[in-house]
């Protein structure tokens, strides 16, 4: 849908909802400033995208117990990284939040954060193939479109529609909510799939097994869901289309001439 259309239905359902008498004025102006809000959102660079998401990363990485470069944890995943550089361009960075959660997410700058606890049950295959996949969401930009559609619908969208271009600095507040977004992004059945064909060739491409992503799934999918588990877990271990994509991924690897890793 055009933006001229949008702004159209956004006055027009502002026109129909309020009492003209005692209102008119304010509510015109409160649909104006409605417009103004969504062109902003809805034209929002890809450098005003990038800007946004660094914000999000560094304050996830200041209000989460990030890892030093001498843990064991972080050495593993430096060693399992060590030639994975960029995903079509954008430099990956990663880094290990010490949380109880199962979890592992990639933004749209290129920065993935995986939890410890997720390390803790996943083969270095498996571990590579929750990777793999989550990058997937970044290079099908489903990762950038949930953050766009979180500045688009909450408080946020108040500076992320920056004038002239500019990018504008967000609260506390807002931040939290846009990492939250990034963190526990809902993907539909039709991205969750992409994101596994597209992590798939990410992973044959870095020289990796992509047997590990339909192993993960396995593993994901035999989870208890308790009240830590996150949303990562609860996921795969409901969702109903999770069998076909394990099917799928083993299918395709097994046609490509990989072989199943041993278990770790």
């Amino acid at each position: 849908m055009k933006i001229k259309n949008i702004l159209s239905i956004i006055l027009l359902g502002a026109a129909c909802t309020a009492p003209i008498e005692a209102s008119a004025q304010f509510n015109l102006g409160k649909a104006v400033k409605a417009v103004g809000k969504a062109a902003e959102a809805i034209t929002l660079t890809d450098d005003q995208m990038a800007a946004y998401a660094k914000q999000s990363v560094d304050w996830m990485d200041k209000n989460n117990p990030v890892l030093p470069e001498d843990n064991e944890y972080v050495k593993r995943l430096r060693r399992l990284t060590e030639n994975v550089k960029e995903a079509d361009g954008i430099p990956l960075n990663f880094k290990v939040y010490d949380v109880i959660d199962i979890n592992a997410f990639a933004c749209p700058d290129g920065s993935v954060r995986v939890f410890s606890s997720l390390m803790d049950i996943m083969t270095d295959d498996e571990l590579m193939g929750v990777i793999g996949h989550e990058i997937g969401h970044v290079l099908k930009h489903h990762s950038k479109n949930a953050m766009k559609q979180q500045l688009l619908t909450d408080a946020a969208l108040d500076a992320a529609g920056a004038a002239n271009g500019k990018v504008a600095t967000l609260t506390e507040s807002q931040l939290g909510a846009l990492s939250q977004s990034l963190m526990n992004a809902k993907f539909s059945q039709k991205q969750e799939m992409e994101a596994d064909d597209c992590g798939y060739d990410f992973l044959v491409a870095n020289g990796l097994n992509p047997y590990g992503m339909a192993m993960a799934f396995e593993k994901l999918s035999g989870s208890e869901g308790g009240t830590q588990s996150s949303m990562i877990q609860k996921m795969f271990s409901s969702h109903p289309d999770t069998q076909k994509r394990i099917k799928k991924m083993t299918e395709r690897a097994k046609k490509d001439g990989y072989e199943r890793p041993a278990a770790q």
